[in-house]
């Protein structure tokens, strides 16, 4: 695991880069989600939003994730880091792991919209697109300031 030490700045780049991919994702599904609902509510063509949900998840937010996985894990290996991390990052993964169960949630909204009825309500997507910027927003804080 040298190496991963020697590479880490490149890692750590690609992580951070992986991580803003898949947050961006995250971010704009359950948009997606809100606008599909409500085209569905009207009775308005909503076969576009579709595509883009099925696109947005397999083209960005799944090799996102897999690669911010990925990342991040190479980074923890490195000689000495997860002993001498604090509960900070315990925590941290306690909460992508979280994010990795909402990833898993959206994906199967998507699924239950391809049903021919919206799973949900439009104000439903509207109230849990505040989930990823909540979480990221602990996460950061839990990295950069390491408060425990």
């Amino acid at each position: 695991m040298d190496f991963v030490w020697q590479i880490s700045d490149w890692v750590e780049a690609f992580h951070i880069i992986s991580v803003m991919f898949w947050m961006a994702g995250m971010y704009y599904l359950p948009r997606l989600f809100v606008y599909h609902a409500e085209a569905m509510e009207r009775e308005q063509p909503f076969q576009v939003f579709e595509k883009m949900e099925a696109n947005l998840l397999r083209i960005i937010m799944n090799p996102a994730m897999i690669a911010a996985w990925i990342f991040g894990l190479l980074l923890i290996t490195r000689p000495g880091f997860a002993l001498g991390a604090g509960i900070w990052l315990w925590t941290k993964l306690a909460l992508v792991i979280l994010l990795s169960g909402y990833h898993g949630f959206l994906a199967v909204e998507r699924k239950k919209f391809l049903m021919g009825a919206p799973p949900h309500s439009s104000r439903f997507y509207r109230m849990i697109n505040e989930v990823p910027p909540v979480l990221t927003i602990i996460i950061v804080v839990l990295v950069v300031v390491q408060p425990f």
